[in-house]
């Protein structure tokens, strides 16, 4: 039988592995698709090549669809959510100038800690920030505006300025941002370059966020619903496979091929292990669960962390809310749930939780019962009711 192709766009990042490990390593053609991955330059290519037809399907930022469907972002074609295909995953990360401030004052670079962490900034520094992120409807966005909001940092305040991941450590070192939010190997390569420190990982600021999805145009997913559930399908394995530790090195190898990230699998390898270089002195931290693919039903599109995304959105840019109604047309645990409920798969029985309320491993109502959430905690201690 021939493999139906279907074109998906994609950032070179970490994060895209499941997408091309689907394809590279067979699992696409289990479910008899072949996916033509095609590079974009930026995430508003991702984004226009997905509304406009150019592709069928997109590793995209998780805020994304939410924000299309409240008016934001420049497209007015609907997308829908079908997967999370990352969880966490980002780095933040200061220019050599802040460094060598923050190494003065005595900061230990602990990498965990982000009330501390805002506390340093805030000590070395007396104009706002300039923030490097790659897209302004990102989780990175997100999570640096509610540890602003939430610390001493809201007192010096923050720019956001757009830069393309891959061009993120000429910026940092040109003096055009002093800091900034990058999912990996970007950050890495900021380090290895002597052009910057990292700081934080993103689960500092909160545990367990939807970093990337899996997006199709809502009408694709409505003409083409047997192709949709062999994507799912196939990009679920892929994640399932690539929580495997003893896959890892393989996993770096394939990912380093000039056609996908063109870096080195060492750089590759710091983010699906979790060890990663902070500085160019060469100090390590170890952080696990640095980046999820599958542990903890982390391809789940949960309603709540739409919600929470949604809300966030509403209150920077001056939108009306949106309806549960229409933020269920957007996240699809409904689509995600019909096509991955064979024997083999198994999904939480709740479509939304009380985001930041899990300290430990929970145990929860499932399928098979086997599905453990891990701890979502945001910096600050607070949660977020979706309900309320």
């Amino acid at each position: 039988m021939t493999a139906v192709r279907v074109s998906v766009a994609y950032m070179p990042l970490v994060d895209a592995a499941p997408l091309i490990i689907a394809q590279d390593m067979g699992f696409a053609q289990s479910e008899g698709i072949e996916l033509d991955l095609i590079p974009a330059p930026s995430w508003s290519s991702v984004r226009d090549m997905l509304a406009f037809g150019r592709v069928d399907a997109a590793h995209m930022l998780s805020p994304v669809p939410i924000a299309l469907a409240m008016g934001l972002g420049g497209a007015a074609t609907r997308l829908s959510t079908v997967s999370v295909t990352s969880v966490n995953g980002n780095v933040f990360g200061v220019g050599k100038p802040l460094e060598k401030r923050l190494r003065a004052a005595g900061f230990a670079f602990d990498f965990a800690d982000a009330k501390a962490a805002a506390s340093a900034l805030a000590g070395v520094c007396e104009r706002p920030l300039t923030i490097g992120v790659p897209f302004p409807f990102s989780m990175h966005v997100e999570l640096l505006r509610y540890w602003s909001d939430g610390t001493v940092l809201k007192d010096i305040g923050i720019n956001i300025r757009t830069v393309p991941p891959p061009l993120m450590t000429s910026a940092l070192a040109a003096g055009e941002v002093d800091a900034f939010c990058v999912g990996e190997p970007w950050g890495s390569v900021a380090v290895e370059t002597g052009a910057g420190a990292l700081m934080l990982p993103g689960k500092a600021i909160w545990n367990f966020s939807p970093e990337k999805v899996l997006a199709v145009r809502t009408d694709w997913a409505e003409t083409e619903p047997d192709l949709l559930g062999r994507l799912i399908r196939a990009v679920w394995k892929a994640g399932r496979w690539l929580a495997k530790s003893e896959v890892r090195a393989t996993a770096s190898d394939l990912l380093s091929r000039k056609a996908y990230l063109d870096v080195s699998a060492e750089l590759i390898d710091r983010a699906l292990s979790g060890q990663l270089t902070i500085n160019d002195r060469g100090d390590h931290r170890q952080v696990d669960g640095f980046l999820e693919f599958h542990a903890g039903a982390a391809t789940f599109p949960w309603l709540s962390q739409a919600r929470w995304i949604a809300e966030r959105l509403r209150r920077v840019h001056g939108v009306p809310a949106l309806s549960d109604e229409d933020l269920r047309r957007v996240v699809r645990p409904d689509l995600h749930r019909q096509n991955l409920s064979g024997p083999g798969y198994d999904l939480p029985g709740a479509s939304a939780k009380i985001e930041g309320s899990i300290r430990i491993p929970t145990a929860v109502a499932s399928a098979r019962g086997d599905i453990v959430l891990q701890p979502d905690r945001f910096f600050d201690g607070q949660v977020f009711d979706p309900d309320s």
